[in-house]
Order: structure tokens, then C-alpha cells, then sequence
């Protein structure tokens, strides 16, 4: 009986986790930011495939620029000048002037003129490490599960402990994801990174920058994950045990 329920909350902790994992991956909201600085000159098209208006977005001075970016997409749109980046940028409240383009692989600075660009130094180890560790991450915690999956009718004990090995490794992978991001937000110059060639145009410029909602999936989904491995690797080990 302590060993079913031992089980099931684990399974419930890694099914739970899992899902914040795939969402902190599959969503664009890892870096939130704003800035006065002004309009973009983005000639790029939106993921829906509908081209930009113009060569970017409409010129919108008195406005505040807001951007939200992740693993896939860096997205731009103006709001007012009161607005708050956190809640502007949520799903359900998203402009019809927004425009976005491939984030190439998100926090890689997008060189959007000369290759290479000095300011882009400091960053460009990120993608080296940042995109296979996010990419094994979601991929072990999703073997993890299945394993147990299989492992949950015949209550093998060697799938109980494979599995929750995969799931520990899947929450030391994320947490190194995470703890990465933050030492590029707090130790790289992140404000010259949102502004890119406009800074020049406005070194004074007020830039504001948040962690955003996909990294706070992330950083919850550790933990679960985390528990979750374990208990599924306890129980295996009981379960070995008695047999």
C-alpha cells in the first residue's frame, strides 16, 4: 500500500513536471523585456506565416516597446507606456502588430548586420551549451515517463529504477539550464543584447528586463522532476527487495 502510493505520487510529481518542462521549451517567454528606444526595422514574417507590415513594425514613438523571446521565436510589439511587461506579453493578450522572427536558438544574440558582431562575444558560448542541454532534458523526462509507463503493469522493479534515473537526470539537466540563464541575465550586458544596432541611435535608452513565464515553468519543474525520480527509485529499490 505505501509502495502504490509512493508511486502514484511520484508519477503524479513527473507527469506534472514534464509538462512544465515541455512548456518552458515550447514557449516564448524565457526573456521578457521593454525599452524606450524605439521602433523596430524587422523585415521578418509571423509565425503564422503572414508578413510584417511594411519593413517592420509601424512607428510608434510615444509607445513602449516590449519584446518576449524563448527557444524558437523573438517577438516585438508596442503597448503603453504604462504597461507592464509581464502581464502585457501573457497568451491571452497579444496585438495584432506584433512581429516576430526566428529566435535562432535562443539567448544566441540574432546578428542582424555584420557576422561576426563584436557585441555578440560574450553570449555565443550559450548556444553551445544552452540548446543540447534543454533539448536532453525534455528528451530524458520523457523516456523517463515512458519507461514507467511499461514498468507500472508488470511492476519491474529495473524499469522503476531506469525511469526514475532518467528523471533525475532530466531535473539535473534543467536545473543547469536554469541556472545558466540566470548568470546570462545578471552577468551579460542583457540591455545592449535588446537594444542591438538601435542603441546606438539611443544610448540612454531605459531598458527593463524580467524573467518571463517559460522560465519560471522551468524553474518549478525541477524540483517535481526531482522528487519524482527519486521516489520512483526508492521504489524500485523496495520492490527488489521483496523479491
Amino acid at each position: 500500500m505505501r509502495v502504490g502510493a509512493a508511486a502514484l505520487s511520484a508519477g503524479l510529481c513527473g507527469g506534472l513536471g514534464t509538462l512544465c518542462f515541455l512548456l518552458a521549451f515550447g514557449t516564448d517567454y524565457w526573456l521578457l523585456a521593454s525599452d524606450n528606444c524605439g521602433p523596430h526595422t524587422w523585415g521578418q514574417s509571423r509565425p503564422g506565416g503572414g508578413a510584417a507590415a511594411g519593413n517592420g513594425t509601424e512607428e510608434e514613438p510615444s509607445s513602449l516597446v516590449l519584446h518576449h523571446e524563448g527557444f524558437f521565436w523573438r517577438c516585438v510589439f508596442y503597448a503603453e507606456p504604462t504597461a507592464h511587461a509581464g502581464w502585457a506579453t501573457l497568451f491571452t493578450n497579444q496585438p495584432e502588430s506584433k512581429v516576430c522572427h526566428h529566435g535562432y536558438l535562443f539567448p544566441l544574440p540574432v546578428a542582424l548586420g555584420q557576422v561576426p558582431h563584436p557585441s555578440y562575444d560574450a553570449t555565443a558560448v550559450f548556444r553551445g551549451f544552452w540548446t543540447p542541454l534543454i533539448l536532453l532534458g525534455v528528451a530524458a523526462s520523457l523516456t523517463g515517463l515512458f519507461l514507467l509507463l511499461c514498468g507500472v503493469p508488470f511492476v519491474s522493479h529495473k524499469l522503476y529504477r531506469l525511469g526514475g534515473a532518467f528523471l533525475i537526470a532530466a531535473a539535473i539537466l534543467y536545473l543547469v539550464v536554469v541556472v545558466l540563464y540566470v548568470l546570462w541575465v545578471e552577468l551579460v550586458d542583457v540591455k545592449r543584447y535588446v537594444l542591438q544596432e538601435r542603441g546606438e541611435a539611443c544610448p540612454g535608452a531605459q531598458v527593463s528586463v524580467l524573467y518571463g513565464w517559460s522560465f519560471m515553468a522551468a524553474a518549478a519543474g525541477v524540483p517535481l522532476v526531482l522528487l519524482s525520480g527519486m521516489l520512483f527509485t526508492l521504489v524500485g529499490h523496495v520492490l527488489r527487495a521483496h523479491k
